[in-house]
C-alpha cells in the first residue's frame, strides 16, 4: 500500500494554518511555523495560488485562503444539512433567549437565510426564511465577512449600500469592525440595517473548522442592547452556546 504523499500533507498543512488565523501570514511566517524551508513553502503556496485555493496580497505579498477553497469549504456541507442540524438547537435558543432566531449563509454576495424561528410572543412576525441580506449590514453577514465564508473584496467592490445612518458604508471602518468581530467572536449590528432594530450572530463551524454559516438574534434594540446601546451579555453566551452545539454536530474540532 502507498504511503501518504509528503507534498500534499504539507499543502493540507499549509491550509490548515491559512484557515487557523485571523490574519494574513506572510511566506516567513508560513515556513517558521510549519518547520520548512521558505523555498518548499514558497512553491507549494505558489501551487495553490495557482489552483486559486489561496491568494496573495498584492500590497503585503501575504497570503489568505483563496475564493476556491472557501467555495470548497461551504459547498461541501448541504444547506438542508446545515439547517436540519440547527432547528433544534435554534428553537431551543428563541425559547431561552425570548428573540427571533435567524440561521444564515452565503449566496452571491449576500446573506440567504436559510432557517427562521419566530421570537416566542404574540407579536406580528413575518417570516424571514429565502431573504437575502446584506453582508455589510447584518451581523450574520459580518459573521461571514470575517471569517472568509464571504468574500470581503467582492462586496467592497459592488460598494456598501447606506441602508440607515448607522450603516458602515467606508472599507476602512467595515475592516476595522470585521477585525474586530474576529478577536471577540462575534458580531453586531445596531440600527445599520433598520432603524430601531439590532442583531447578534456568531460563526457555525464544519469539518476543519471552517465557517460555513452563522446564527443570530435579532429584535428591536432595546432588547438586543443595554441602556448604553451595548449588546447585552447573556444573549451574546446563548448564541454562543447553540454555535458550539450545532459545529459540534457538523464535526468541527475545535469547537
Amino acid at each position: 500500500m502507498a504511503g501518504p504523499v509528503q507534498s500534499i500533507e504539507r499543502a493540507a498543512a499549509i491550509l490548515r494554518l491559512l484557515a487557523g488565523g485571523p490574519r494574513r501570514l506572510g511566506l516567513g511566517e508560513v515556513a517558521a511555523s510549519l518547520g520548512l524551508a521558505k523555498g518548499t513553502a514558497h512553491g507549494i503556496l505558489r501551487t495553490l495560488q495557482h489552483v486559486d485555493f489561496v491568494e496573495q496580497d498584492p500590497a503585503t505579498g501575504k497570503y489568505q485562503l483563496g475564493a476556491a477553497l472557501l467555495h470548497l469549504g461551504t459547498s461541501y456541507l448541504d444547506v438542508n444539512e446545515l439547517r436540519s442540524r440547527s432547528i433544534n438547537w435554534a428553537d431551543a435558543l428563541a425559547a431561552r433567549s425570548g428573540e427571533a432566531v435567524r440561521l444564515g449563509t452565503p449566496l452571491e454576495g449576500m446573506v440567504l437565510v436559510v432557517h427562521h424561528v419566530f421570537r416566542p410572543d404574540d407579536t406580528l412576525q413575518t417570516l424571514d426564511v429565502g431573504s437575502l441580506l446584506p453582508l455589510h449590514a447584518s451581523s450574520l453577514g459580518k459573521v461571514l465577512l470575517a471569517y472568509g465564508a464571504a468574500p470581503l473584496d467582492d462586496a467592497l467592490e459592488s460598494g456598501l449600500e447606506p441602508y440607515t445612518r448607522h450603516t458602515l458604508v467606508a472599507p476602512d471602518r467595515l475592516t476595522r469592525a470585521l477585525t474586530e468581530v474576529r478577536e471577540v467572536g462575534w458580531a453586531a449590528e445596531i440600527q445599520e440595517m433598520s432603524m430601531g432594530e439590532a442583531g447578534l450572530a456568531v460563526p457555525i463551524r464544519g469539518h476543519g473548522g471552517l465557517v460555513v454559516g452563522a446564527i443570530g438574534l435579532s429584535g428591536p434594540v432595546e432588547r438586543i442592547c443595554d441602556s448604553q446601546s451595548r449588546p447585552r451579555p447573556n444573549l451574546i453566551t446563548l448564541i454562543r452556546e447553540a454555535a458550539r452545539a450545532i459545529s459540534r454536530d457538523l464535526g468541527a474540532a475545535r469547537w
